[in-house]
């Protein structure tokens, strides 16, 4: 039988008349970055707090590592490292004394690999808590999740208010915890973050999982709106008929058109001309779920 590292079967949780999530089924193999995506309220803390046994469920079960959270959680939050959408702590207590008392909690030690994550993150650690930045916060609950030597880091919204450069650590941590055989679960409302990093991306939509996509499979659905001005007037014929190239639109040496997928054939024509002025939009996350999967609207 397979070794599942998470695994649902019929997960769901209401509060009240509402809905948060409503008969999830995942299966998370070892070894994969596997993503959550959806849009604000799709229902992504609450599966993360019914995996770590902050919450429980009013129906179906879930498995982490081979504990049930809603019975075994404290257990298996000693397990796993993890992160929440929004980490809170003593604010007097400087970033040292926070990871400090988190590793005592974990069972585990500073090192001298700790406080180079934290460099790696760009955080000083004798600033107070309450004087780091949302983006900072984030980053320091990274460390304490990246140095437990845990199989599985559950992560939620891990990205979130991260500067570019510790997007940039964070997704080579990542890559580097697969690497070793590990497993990361984590949620995102990017699209960008999901398809660039996942082995597969299970789509959430009001408390539903819509689709699991590869992230291959999740590139090629992603879209771009293009705006190009060119030096001199181009011919129709020159991009009408490329691949993954829609909408198109051309009035003398202004180009519009949609791209989905690999814009390679489209660049690769256009920088056949001296370009001007150029603008790439990609639609919002609720354009893409009504395009491919047929709904649409935040949830509330």
């Amino acid at each position: 039988m397979r070794y599942l590292v998470i695994r649902t079967e019929n997960l769901s949780k209401r509060f009240d008349r509402r809905t948060a999530l409503d008969r999830v089924t995942l299966d998370v193999e070892p070894g994969e970055i596997y993503g959550v995506l959806g849009p604000t309220g799709a229902g992504k803390s609450t599966l993360v707090q019914l995996l770590l046994g902050m919450i429980r469920p009013t129906q179906g079960r879930a498995l982490v590592l081979g504990l049930e959270p809603a019975r075994q959680g404290m257990a298996l939050r000693q397990r796993v490292g993890y992160v929440p959408e929004q980490g809170v702590f003593y604010p007097w207590m400087r970033g040292e004394e926070v990871l400090r008392f988190l590793a005592q909690t974990r069972r585990v030690s500073l090192t001298e690999a700790t406080f180079d994550l934290a460099a790696q993150f760009g955080l000083d650690l004798s600033r107070p808590f309450r004087a780091y930045s949302p983006g900072e916060r984030k980053a320091l609950f990274l460390v304490q999740a990246f140095m437990h030597p845990a199989d599985v880091l559950i992560l939620d919204e891990p990205m979130l208010g991260l500067e570019i450069t510790a997007q940039d650590v964070f997704s080579r941590l990542a890559r580097q915890v697969r690497a070793e055989g590990r497993t990361i679960f984590f949620t995102t409302s990017s699209l960008l973050e999901a398809e660039r990093l996942c082995d597969r991306v299970a789509l959430l939509w009001q408390g539903r999982v819509l689709a699991v996509e590869r992230g291959v499979q999740l590139r090629a659905k992603t879209l771009r709106r293009i705006e190009m001005r060119f030096a001199t007037p181009v011919a129709w014929e020159e991009f009408a008929g490329l691949p993954n190239l829609e909408e198109l639109q051309l009035e003398d040496n202004k180009l519009r058109c949609t791209l989905r997928g690999d814009p390679d054939a489209f660049l690769k024509v256009a920088s056949r001309h001296r370009i001007t002025d150029f603008i790439s939009q990609q639609p919002s996350l609720d354009e893409i779920y009504r395009r491919y999967y047929g709904v649409g609207g935040y949830a509330a």
